[in-house]
């Protein structure tokens, strides 16, 4: 019997697809873990499992929780080191431009005078984004030195981790992206995120059709995995001029429009590697 602890924030549509797909499974016994209904012991855990699929909408109370079990000997899907790299744009970019992998150019700064400065220095348009977070939110698009000045202002008042200013080159995209599902290091099937907005994604109203998984697409975002350290993931890429680039990788990926539209079975594939990285 293998013991899987299913750590969730709420159950949306793809835990609710995930947990289907486990408790089907033979041999297969599910511990639900809420990662806000319980305290944690740091040296003993409350249950023992075999592995631990990570799936908290938090990304702190996620590695947090990760580490603990890590720490406690149980295998962890995704790892929390992958979720740090993931998790954090920053460190996304650093790790991308390190292996030489495309992927938009980002300036960092820490106070508004200098955060103005890379703004200009970066060119217009450029993106402003938070160093944390997810489904398109706080993003903003920077037309003109007014509108920095402005973004910047606000910005700062938000808060320390607000002070972080991570200013991104700006792609001019075809009017769609492309997320690409990976899993371990094998891309399984992708969509195009299709907007008239310039943020695409399916959260903020993006429409999802099938993008087909060429030999170009597999093989960044194979390159893009192993950097990433593995695992289950979700690689955002761009149709740059010079080519695929890559903008962010997702470690709690999101997959409810893509199941038809690929006609993949994402939660199948994923459990199945979850149970094989069963300690």
């Amino acid at each position: 019997m293998i013991k899987v602890g299913f750590l969730y924030t709420r159950l949306r549509v793809e835990e609710k697809h995930l947990l289907d797909e486990l408790e089907k499974r033979p041999g297969v016994e599910v511990v639900r873990i809420n990662d806000g209904d319980h305290y944690f012991d740091i040296a003993q855990l409350p249950e023992q499992v075999d592995v631990l699929f990570e799936r908290s909408i938090s990304y702190s109370r996620g590695v947090y929780i990760s580490k603990i079990y890590q720490a406690n000997g149980v295998s962890v899907v995704n790892t929390p080191e992958v979720a740090e790299r993931c998790g954090d744009k920053y460190v996304t970019s650093q790790i991308l431009t390190r292996e030489k992998i495309p992927t938009p150019r980002v300036f960092m700064a820490f106070n508004e005078e200098s955060a103005l400065q890379a703004v200009e220095a970066m060119g217009y348009p450029c993106v402003l984004k938070p160093v944390v977070g997810s489904w398109g939110r706080l993003l903003a698009k920077v037309e003109n030195r007014s509108m920095a000045e402005s973004l910047i202002e606000h910005k700062s008042t938000l808060g320390v981790n607000h002070q972080v200013f991570y200013i991104q080159e700006y792609i001019n995209k075809p009017g769609r992206d492309i997320r690409a599902f990976v899993i371990g290091e094998e891309p399984i099937c992708a969509i195009y995120r299709s907007s008239e907005n310039w943020i695409t994604n399916t959260a903020r109203g993006g429409v999802a059709t099938n993008c087909p998984i060429t030999p170009e697409l597999s093989d960044i975002c194979r390159k893009t995995a192993q950097a990433m350290g593995g695992g289950l993931l979700a690689v955002d890429v761009f149709e740059a001029e010079t080519g695929y680039t890559i903008n962010e990788v997702n470690h709690t990926m999101e997959f409810r429009n893509s199941i038809a539209t690929t006609g993949v079975n994402i939660p199948e594939k994923m459990v199945d590697y979850v149970i094989q990285n069963a300690k």
